[in-house]
Parts: C-alpha cells; sequence; structure tokens
C-alpha cells in the first residue's frame, strides 16, 4: 500500500492519539467524517459494525451521512437470523478478512449482493467495504460510499485505507471499555458496574448509603425444582425475574443479587434524605412486580401456581466489595439487610405477598395498615410489620402452629 497522501496524514494522526477530543463513540464518527470530507473526499455515507458481548445486542452500527450525521442503532440477535444481513457483503468481509469493493457506476459491475441494487437506485457510484480487524482477532468493518460521478479516485480509495487501521483500534479501545461496562451493569448492576470501574475494586472498599431495600422470593421454589426438568426451571425462573426486574429498573431500582429464586435490590437515597419518594418508587416497582406475577400465575403454563413475596425495608447499609482475596462481591450487607430478609420469610407465614417494616410504612402515606409486633429471628425486639391495605390478612386461613408470635398489644 503506497503512503497515505499528506491530506489524510493529519487525520491518520489524530486517530493514532485516540480522537481524544471525542469522548463519545459516535463522536469519533462523525469527526473523521467531517475531516475527512474537509480534505477533500467526496464521501456520502459510511458505517461502521462493531460487535459487543451483551445478553441482548449482538453489535451496534453507527452510521454517518452528512445530513444527519451519526446515528447509532443497536443490533439485536434476531439480525444474525435475517438474510438481508447474512447475504451481505459486509458478513463476506468479515468473514474472509478482505475488503471489498463495486464500482457501481460501472454498467458491468457485478451486482452479486442485494444491497448493491438498493444503493445504486440511491445514486451510489462506488461501494467500499472494509474490514476492522481488532487485536484478539475478531473481523468488524466499515463501509464507505460515494455518489460521485465516476466513483471513488485511486488516491481517495488510498485515503480510505490510510485511516482503517488506527480507526480500528481506536474502534477496539472504546468497544472493550463499553462491553467491561456492559458485562458489570448485566452481572452486578449499572451503578456498581460503575464503581468498579472507576476504581473501587479493593476488598473492603465500602461505602455506607441510605436506600429502600428490596427482597423477594419465590414461594415453594424447592417443590417446584424437585419436580420439574432443569430447563423447565431455569425457564420458570428466568418468566418470575422477568416480571420483577423490569419494574425494578423502571423505578430507579438497581438489582444487586440474584439468590436462586431470592433477590435483592436497593433504590439508593441521595445525601438530601429525601426518603418518601424513593420509597414510593420502590413501593410502585413491587405493586406492579406482584400485578406481573398474579397475571403470569392466572394465565396456563409455565407460569401457573407462581407465587412470591417480597419485603421492603429503609435503612442504612455498606455497599461495596466483599470477599476473599482476588474473588469478591459487589453488594449491600448490614442489619437493615438482614431484617428485609426476615421480613420476607415473615411474609410467607402471614400469607402475605408484600410487608414493609415501619421504617418504611411510615414514608408511604396510609398505603399501609399494621399488621402487629412479630418476633424476628437476630433482633432483640420485636419488629411492627405493615401489610398493603388491598392484601387480605390471611393468617386467619394457617394453622395455629404456623402462626408468628405477637405480642398481646398487637391482637
Amino acid at each position: 500500500m503506497k503512503p497515505p497522501s499528506l491530506s489524510s496524514q493529519p487525520i491518520v494522526g489524530w486517530l493514532v492519539h485516540g480522537a481524544r477530543n471525542a469522548p463519545l463513540s459516535h463522536e469519533v464518527l462523525t469527526e473523521l467524517c467531517e475531516r475527512l470530507c474537509a480534505a477533500g473526499l467526496p464521501l456520502w455515507r459510511v458505517t461502521v459494525f462493531v460487535r459487543t458481548l451483551h445478553p441482548e445486542i449482538v453489535g451496534r452500527r453507527f452510521v454517518w451521512h452528512p445530513d444527519t450525521g451519526t446515528v447509532v442503532t443497536d443490533g439485536s440477535f434476531e439480525l444474525l437470523e435475517r438474510q438481508s444481513f447474512l447475504n451481505s457483503p459486509m458478513v463476506q468481509v468479515s468473514k474472509t478478512g478482505e475488503a471489498l469493493r463495486r464500482r457501481l457506476a460501472d454498467p458491468d459491475c457485478v451486482m452479486d449482493y442485494p444491497i448493491l441494487h438498493d444503493l445504486r437506485t440511491e445514486g451510489v457510484t462506488d461501494y467500499f467495504v472494509a474490514p476492522l480487524h481488532f487485536s484478539g482477532g475478531e473481523v468488524h468493518f466499515s463501509s464507505w460510499a460515494t455518489r460521485q460521478p465516476g466513483g471513488f479516485t485511486d488516491a481517495e480509495i488510498e485515503a480510505i485505507e490510510a485511516v482503517i487501521a488506527p480507526l480500528a483500534r481506536v474502534a477496539e479501545i472504546r468497544a472493550w471499555y463499553r462491553v467491561a461496562g456492559n458485562l458489570l451493569a448485566t452481572y452486578v448492576g449499572k451503578n456498581a458496574g460503575e464503581r468498579v470501574l472507576a476504581g473501587h475494586i479493593r476488598r473492603g472498599d465500602t461505602e455506607a448509603i441510605h436506600a429502600a431495600i428490596w427482597l423477594s422470593d419465590m414461594r415453594g421454589f424447592t417443590m417446584l425444582a424437585d419436580s420439574l426438568p432443569p430447563q423447565n426451571l431455569v425457564d420458570l425462573l428466568n418468566l418470575y425475574f422477568d416480571c420483577q426486574v423490569p419494574a425494578i429498573h423502571e423505578h430507579g431500582g438497581e438489582v444487586l443479587k440474584y439468590m436462586g429464586d431470592g433477590l435483592l435490590a436497593i433504590f439508593p437515597i441521595g445525601a438530601d434524605g429525601d426518603f418518601p419518594p424513593i420509597c414510593a418508587a420502590a413501593l410502585a416497582a413491587a405493586t406492579a412486580a406482584r400485578r406481573n406475577i398474579a397475571a403470569l400465575h392466572a394465565a396456563e403454563g409455565d407460569g401457573a401456581g407462581m407465587r412470591f413475596g417480597l419485603a421492603l425495608h429503609v435503612g442504612d447499609v455498606l455497599f461495596g466489595n466483599i470477599g476473599s482475596g482476588n474473588r469478591l462481591d459487589f453488594t449491600c450487607i448490614g442489619p437493615a439487610v438482614n431484617l428485609a430478609a426476615r421480613l420476607e420469610k415473615l411474609a410467607g407465614r402471614l400469607g402475605r405477598t408484600i410487608l414493609a417494616s415501619q421504617d418504611f410504612a411510615r414514608h408511604c402515606g396510609g398505603h399501609f395498615q399494621p399488621l402487629g409486633r412479630f418476633a424476628v429471628a437476630g433482633f432483640a425486639e420485636e419488629q411492627m410489620v405493615f401489610g398493603l391495605g388491598d392484601e387480605d390478612l390471611l393468617t386467619k386461613d394457617l394453622p395455629a402452629k404456623d402462626l408468628p408470635t405477637k405480642d398481646k398489644e398487637a391482637q
């Protein structure tokens, strides 16, 4: 390959130095294309596609056009099944690692991919697809299109080729930083993941925070585990968590941990200590999850018979790294979490779906009603427990031996 033209040298240098003035990935592509156009390259559209590691997204597509700038879309895994994608020059370039060019202005141009007909209809005269080689061996791709009469000149193709390798390096760095964030958000939660990426990785590195605490559990899970085939059980758990997790996220909460069929989440409370709106958000998420699970319970199929219990509490927790050596867990601990766990078990014994502590209920207006004081393992004092007014009190239907201990004042 010939050395890049002088007009592209500053652009190559800008990429080699990390495109530091463009902190976001789409900004990199926008500025790259604008610089190339200013240098005389007649670009009409540029696309970059980079695969990623994400449970729902196979990759990200960046499309630059002079009229719109760069538009970013996420590609779902369904993309891998579409014929329009499978039968495309981009997939061919990703497989072979070799560039592909089609001079559409040439009447005799080989039209071996459906997309080429669409591009020619749009007035594209030249189409160049170049691989982006990452250091781990993965091959991603970029495509470059022009409407210039006669297509790209040889010098213009050389200018594009000159920026491909440094663009791949920048794309790889940005992609892997995003992958790290995605993986941490997927497995430890968004806020916890951001803390880890910010350097909070030492064992014992914790922070005391105020939070509304959510601890839920599926009723009868042990029996289900004994009666269902393993894959059916996994599918049922996924259905069950789908009823809760979106509601938690929608209302500002963060899932910290799955414990078999159990789920621990928090709704952080800021330094201003504005408890009522956070507790209201946690309660809204709880009632949404209750509706979702009730609908699944009523439906025929794998969700039939599903029940759950949930405890809501508010208090101080230690949020951070706990574990041994280089195997740590980013989670929250403290007496407040322990109390939530005890109340969740109590919910099952009372036949309740949602229970709340006194500290939580007092921030929620008239939504809760007192159920009494109950002895709770690990706590010296009996705890005042509250239930939602729209739930029937079912303790009267429980055998006397199963009733929790209440004091006379609560009876």
